[in-house]
């Protein structure tokens, strides 16, 4: 078999068909890596005349004229055939020697073992522990799991050959009951273009700051529109409510319990009818009350929350998203979700990600709701295999040293 360097359309015509692809391995991400700095290669590996794995590699300079290299996600190929794994990474490691590289990096997009929405491996499920050692035994190293880069445990949700009915009444009960609440708050989702980013990013500002996340400045906002603008490969959703609208609507409502509440005798055989109509005329005035001051304060059209979504071959990658602190009582995260997950069934996607997940389930953890938040729609856990790297230079230790004493 042979690695050669290939043209970017015939990288792209291999990766669309490739089941292991994901939106690191594309032109655009590769495009996002030069703004960035990083050199981009296109590589194919040819048994005969036939293309059998294709990836994306990047390279940057880093010290004593060495380089870092990384195929993001990748590379692509039939990950079950030993023969061709074994042979494109061993010509891997040659190509990154031979352009004075220091160290390869891959973390393929390839599920490990099979799990449910708790995180237990199911039993008779699948098993890709032969791929991991064949990995192995070419003398690449396991990074550990809070050292790499990219989500190695994500939270999916099958879309395929699914009705909405049939994923909606799947889900939890708080879930469906929060998502039927905001459907008659009066929230627009809409999505937004890149003249209305910034919008996004001071929601993502204000999220990771709240949380003590580490966000992405807003030129990655913008340069990820830009990149995936065309090929209708990337999403912002934000939801918008009207509290004038609400308003009118909670009014409405008021009144139709009031006059409901009027035709019920006073006796004892209603009292449990008449408190439940009190409890709820109750709720309804303060909802009013509090639809009054956010008006006040900040105007009849408030935006809640957004939402940052990546659509690659079959799959809808939920990447990014963020509330205001001020009005998460809205829950409107859940409806820019269940917006999109109805989009990806309406438009043939196999599957929504929710990504990136904690590694441990810890209650305690900063991250544990992310975690609750996403399991609500009933899904499963998917581990991938992990990130590894291989030296491919004496001075690799040297080097690693200085990036461990400078951080």
């Amino acid at each position: 078999m042979t690695l050669k360097e290939i043209d970017v359309k015939t990288f792209e015509n291999y990766a669309k068909n490739n089941p292991y692809r994901t939106f690191m391995q594309t032109k655009q991400i590769g495009k996002l890596r030069e703004i960035n700095g990083w050199k981009t290669y296109y590589l194919g590996l040819y048994d005969n005349n036939k293309l059998v794995g294709a990836s994306l590699l990047v390279s940057k300079k880093r010290h004593f004229n060495k380089y870092e290299f990384y195929a993001p996600r990748g590379p692509l190929l039939d990950y079950n055939n030993e023969k061709v794994l074994t042979s494109f990474l061993s010509k891997l490691i040659e190509f990154v020697k031979k352009h004075n590289g220091y160290i390869l990096r891959i973390d393929p997009y390839v599920p490990y073992k099979q799990k449910d929405g708790k995180g237990n491996i199911v039993e008779d499920g699948y098993d890709n522990t032969n791929i991991v050692n064949n990995i192995l035994n070419l003398k690449f190293i396991k990074i550990p799991y809070e050292k790499r880069e990219q989500v190695s445990t994500m939270y999916v949700l099958d879309t395929k050959n699914k009705t909405t009915e049939e994923i909606f009444n799947n889900m939890n009960s708080s879930t469906k009951n929060k998502i039927n609440k905001t459907l008659k708050s009066c929230i627009e989702i809409k999505e937004i273009t890149e003249d209305k980013l910034d919008e996004f990013y001071n929601i993502m500002k204000e999220t990771g700051e709240r949380k003590g996340f580490d966000i992405r400045d807003n030129n990655y906002y913008k340069r990820m529109y830009e990149l995936f603008k065309d090929s209708n490969g990337i999403k912002y959703l934000i939801a918008v409510i009207n509290l004038k609208d609400l308003l009118t609507k909670l009014n409405q409502e008021k009144e139709t319990l009031l006059k409901k509440q009027e035709t019920i005798e006073n006796n004892k055989k209603n009292q449990g009818k008449i408190k439940a109509l009190t409890e709820n005329i109750e709720s309804i005035n303060k909802r009013i009350e509090l639809a009054i001051k956010e008006e006040k304060e900040h105007g009849e059209n408030i935006t809640l929350a957004g939402s940052m979504f990546i659509l690659t071959g079959k799959e809808v990658i939920y990447l990014a998203g963020g509330n205001h602190e001020e009005f998460l009582h809205y829950n409107s995260q859940y409806l820019i979700q269940w917006e999109m997950i109805k989009y990806a069934i309406e438009n043939g996607y196999d599957r929504y990600n929710f990504y990136g997940i904690p590694n441990k389930l810890d209650e305690n953890s900063k991250d544990y709701g992310v975690y609750k938040f996403k399991t609500g729609f009933n899904g499963y856990i998917e581990e991938l295999i992990g990130e590894f790297e291989i030296k491919t230079s004496p001075i690799y230790y040297l080097i690693k040293l200085i990036h461990k004493i400078r951080h």
